[in-house]
């Protein structure tokens, strides 16, 4: 196949951050200048009925601009990075033929590195195996499964938590479906002709303690505005359990340790705070390690017009 040249590639911008740091309105100021369509890169705001506590966009923003991937499964299924990947090219491609820019904005990083590397040859999720995998942990518990996994693939292990769940899960799932070792299949990436002349943005705290304040602020305001009640009228609604990806989520999972009584709501407060600092932290951590984005300092008083003359300078017509 002929590549073409990334010169006649058709941009998509990148609007990366971490949490709190005004991605939703930037991305909407360069929507005022630009003809773009956002697409979400938010593994929590793709479910649906969780919109207080993952910031979705307003009815009124997401009229006024269109978006895309978000509401689009119920928070009792799952959603991949695979799954991110293939609809973002689809999207990336159908807003590009109508004549406009994608811009995807977001927080997930992982899934902004699926979108640019692509992904790891690994098999499709196993309903079977994974149910035996749960149904082990109920009786011998998560740190017993992963003293498996240190047997079976002592690198994934050594990058693995006792306590995380999923990913055990799933390294235990790749082995017994495959008979081989996930560390040992995560290097071989499928290769894709490039889709798009992607342009990627970072939104950089230039002062960290003012990224702590406004997530403090920003989880005072989920909880004013109804996390828990939010949280306690999907779970008559779902069949939900702590275990699902969209229950452990920043601020779901502290709301339902709240609801099951594990601890009041001042110390919700305070556990859903630490919690999206260290998220916070995570999304920088991976930014430092994603290639050469233009870095913007999210508190500069004149970021929107720092950003759009960038934009400018890179060739987008308004």
């Amino acid at each position: 196949m002929t590549r073409a040249p990334a010169a006649a590639l058709p941009p998509a911008i990148l609007l990366m951050g971490p949490t709190a740091s005004g991605k939703t309105a930037l991305a909407l100021e360069v929507a005022q200048r630009f003809p773009v369509e956002i697409i979400s890169v938010d593994s929590a705001q793709v479910y649906r009925g969780m919109d207080v506590g993952t910031a979705k966009p307003s009815a009124a923003e997401r009229a006024a601009v269109p978006h895309h991937l978000i509401d689009v499964i119920d928070p009792d299924h799952s959603y991949s990075a695979a799954q991110f990947r293939a609809d973002a090219i689809r999207l990336i491609g159908e807003i590009a033929a109508r004549g406009r820019v994608a811009l995807l904005a977001g927080g997930t990083m992982l899934y902004f590195k699926a979108l640019r590397e692509g992904l790891s040859t690994l098999p499709q999720a196993d309903a079977a195996v994974r149910a035996a995998i749960e149904a082990e942990a109920g009786e011998k518990g998560w740190p017993a499964l992963h003293a498996e996994l240190a047997r079976i693939d002592p690198a994934a292990a050594a990058r693995i938590k006792s306590t995380d769940a999923q990913r055990i899960q799933r390294a235990l799932e790749v082995f017994r479906v495959t008979g081989k070792p996930l560390s040992a299949l995560q290097g071989a990436r499928a290769a894709d002709a490039p889709l798009c002349r992607f342009l990627p943005l970072a939104l950089v705290p230039g002062e960290r303690a003012a990224l702590h304040r406004r997530i403090e602020l920003r989880f005072e305001a989920m909880l004013a505005a109804g996390l828990v009640e939010e949280l306690a009228a999907l779970r008559g609604r779902y069949a939900l359990h702590p275990g699902l990806p969209s229950m452990r989520c920043v601020g779901y999972r502290q709301a339902w340790e709240h609801l099951e009584g594990a601890y009041d709501r001042a110390t919700l407060r305070d556990r859903g705070v630490y919690a999206t600092r260290q998220l916070a932290k995570r999304q920088l951590t991976w930014l430092r390690a994603m290639q050469e984005p233009k870095v913007f300092d999210c508190f500069a008083p004149d970021l929107a017009a720092q950003v759009l003359h960038y934009l400018e300078e890179q060739g987008l017509q308004t």
